[in-house]
């Protein structure tokens, strides 16, 4: 039966691992009133699952598209667009709500080709960072700036979350029909619930003398993984500092390349790959330092809960990272692929408790003041 005099909004995602993007949608999702929105998430199998087996906990629909592939698979691509054109169909979206690159192609085409789809749903597309920055061959940029091009016209509102983004948007002439919106993340620290610092270093088998410097990413090249482990190998061999525990939350395709390079350099006694966990902002208070060493970042969920737990935070110029730390204040910024930069600043944070407590004490009222769930969700419901 139909829930007549709401607003019927389907949402599109190409993984069901817990990333950034999938974060973002739960937290929205479970957020929205439901006595105003009606909502289905459609994502794909690739990346485990975890997605489905939260929203399930929260009471949100949502739909396995079994043809939704990560990598480019022009078979299953094709296969994908008839499977999503068909749930549109079926669902009725007033907004169909975009949220990674390839739904930027899978969207537009599902509603317009071959015929348009009436009546035709509001086009959100939400970018978390567009995916001509990732490190890719020239030739594979250029072609993903023609297609956010291409299939911009076919949307009515483009949303970004960092000023970064933003300007290249506009730059790049990247033009939806209507507007294109910047709405930072943001969390609400009092559903944060950190196990302590004793029960997560148990967890994640860690000794409480340990200083330990941390991370939530999953295994991508834009992730900046493969500097942090060039890090530890400096801090040894340079700074002749071994005496510290790294600790990798995350799991993903560059895992084993990375794995193997730990274990050729025989780091495996201080580079500790934990693997995915479920809601893994719960084990952050096992950590004395946030490391964010990504090389491309739209606006990183992780950071904002490492900035609520009082972590000290190093992190790298990229995306919106600029716009959330002010380097020195409530945070240490470096440029991205620079591992040398890296191992310095986890140097210096480590020789100074008043540092880190300072830097953590400024990165949590950052959070407080600015980047709250409930403005979020605010600014996303007024472009539904």
């Amino acid at each position: 039966m139909e829930d007549f005099g709401k607003k019927k909004v389907l949402f599109v995602i190409t993984q069901s691992e817990m990333g950034g993007a999938q974060k973002f949608l739960v937290n929205l999702t479970k957020k929205l009133d439901k006595n105003k929105y009606e909502v289905m998430v459609a994502a794909g199998p690739d990346g485990g699952g975890e997605l489905f087996n939260i929203l399930k906990r929260h009471n949100i629909k949502s739909f396995r598209l079994k043809n939704a592939k990560r990598n480019i698979n022009l078979v299953k691509d094709v296969m994908e667009i008839f499977e999503l054109r068909k749930l549109i169909k079926e669902f009725k979206p007033d907004v169909l709500f975009l949220n990674s690159s390839k739904t930027t192609l899978w969207g537009p085409k599902a509603v317009y080709f071959p015929t348009k789809i009436k009546p035709t749903p509001k086009i959100i597309y939400r970018i978390g960072g567009w995916s001509f920055n990732d490190p890719r061959p020239k030739w594979e940029k250029k072609l993903w700036i023609l297609i956010e091009k291409t299939f911009a016209k076919y949307k009515d509102i483009i949303m970004v979350n960092n000023e970064h983004d933003l300007k290249q948007a506009k730059k790049l002439n990247i033009n939806p029909k209507g507007k294109i919106e910047l709405i930072y993340n943001g969390i609400d620290i009092n559903e944060i619930e950190f196990l302590s610092r004793e029960e997560s270093r148990n967890e994640l088998v860690l000794s409480n003398e340990d200083f330990v410097v941390g991370t939530i990413a999953n295994f991508y090249p834009t992730k900046g993984l493969k500097y942090l482990i060039d890090a530890v190998a400096i801090l040894n061999n340079s700074y002749f500092i071994s005496d510290i525990k790294f600790i990798i939350i995350g799991d993903g395709p560059d895992r084993k390349t990375q794995e193997a390079r730990i274990n050729n350099e025989e780091l495996s006694k201080q580079i500790i790959l934990a693997g995915r966990k479920e809601n893994a902002y719960k084990y952050l208070l096992a950590f004395d330092l946030f490391v964010l060493p990504s090389v491309k970042e739209g606006f990183s969920w992780a950071m904002l809960e490492a900035m609520a737990a009082k972590l000290p935070i190093v992190a790298t110029r990229v995306g919106a990272t600029p716009e959330i730390i002010q380097s020195n204040r409530n945070g240490l910024l470096i440029n991205p692929a620079n591992p040398k930069e890296l191992a310095e600043a986890i140097k210096n944070i480590k020789g100074s408790e008043q540092l880190r407590r300072d830097l953590g004490d400024k990165a949590f009222q950052t959070v407080i003041s600015r980047f709250t769930l409930d403005k979020m969700i605010s600014q996303i419901e007024k472009l539904l």
